[in-house]
């Protein structure tokens, strides 16, 4: 809030929207606070009910009285010129949408988390930095709420812009910083979830999905689960030889895709022991989730 209070832009020329996915009394006793700051248009708009970022987003925008909007995180810091290089860049009479830069600050030695949370700074359009005009959101419909969770309902508003040739510019002078959010031991088993909403994007864009993301779950990961199913079947039948096999495929695979999670990362005792159990798991879990995905949005993405 405060980096959005301090823009190097004329305070009486945007409005800040904070949107809380459902009624979210902490959060709007902290923007009673802030509404004493020097600034004439504050908003704290709760949806009635959880809905997710989409529909929070979608909340926001429609009520938002300018013509240009500009998303960011409740997790990131705008620079100060951010709105200031937005607007020098977005025509509000055009149907026209902007991306930024993001800057994700890690360790030299990092954990699988910042890793993975750096990977921001190379996404073609998230909703950490990005704006369009009101006309924009308008022809592409808005954000899709089917996606409930934080993860590809930006691109699907992306590849939205595309279908209706809305042009997309990239303003790398329109930074955001993206500081890593801590995060619970274990916590890469958990975003497994989001699995199931590749094939919900996939499914709606199948041609962008291919070319842009083309992220589906490893064949690495039938492998490691084929090789475990061959040491059960082993163990259950009794049968030594396919038992070794098996229990060697699975280790050795999993030992691998330990090693590559851990290669260049933190070596803290306690990020490699989560490294190793959540190796052991995240494979089922990841194929578990794409597969309930594929079965609840009726696409073949397995």
């Amino acid at each position: 809030m405060k980096a959005l209070l301090q823009q190097k832009f004329d305070r009486h020329h945007y409005e800040i929207i904070v949107v809380s996915d459902g009624p979210d009394e902490p959060t709007k006793a902290v923007i009673n606070q802030w509404s004493l700051y020097d600034h004439p248009q504050i908003k704290y708009l709760p949806l009635p009910q959880k809905k997710g970022p989409a529909g929070a987003r979608n909340y926001g925008w429609l009520n938002a009285k300018g013509s240009i909007i500009a998303f960011t995180d409740d997790d990131c810091l705008p620079n100060a010129h951010w709105l200031q290089q937005i607007v020098a860049h977005c025509d509000p009479q055009k149907e026209i949408a902007i991306t930024g830069r993001v800057i994700v600050p890690i360790s030299g030695r990092p954990t699988d988390h910042e890793q993975n949370t750096a990977h921001l700074q190379t996404a073609e359009f998230i909703t950490a930095n990005c704006a369009c005009t009101k006309k924009a959101l308008i022809k592409a419909g808005g954000f899709d709420e089917e996606f409930e969770i934080a993860w590809r309902e930006d691109s699907d508003l992306h590849f939205k812009f595309i279908y209706n040739n809305v042009p997309i510019t990239k303003v790398d002078s329109a930074i955001v910083v993206h500081p890593v959010r801590a995060s619970p031991w274990g916590v890469s088993i958990k975003e497994q979830k989001k699995t199931m909403y590749n094939a919900l994007l996939y499914k709606k864009h199948q041609d962008l999905y291919d070319r842009l993301i083309r992220q589906k779950t490893p064949v690495f990961y039938y492998c490691i689960i084929a090789a475990f199913l061959m040491m059960i079947a082993g163990w259950i039948t009794q049968h030594h030889t396919l038992f070794t096999v098996g229990f060697a495929g699975w280790a050795g695979l999993t030992a691998l895709l330990t090693y590559k999670r851990l290669k260049n990362t933190s070596l803290a005792v306690s990020h490699v022991v989560e490294m190793v159990y959540t190796s052991i798991i995240i494979p089922f879990a990841s194929v578990f989730w794409q597969w309930y995905g594929a079965i609840k949005y009726r696409v073949l993405f397995i």
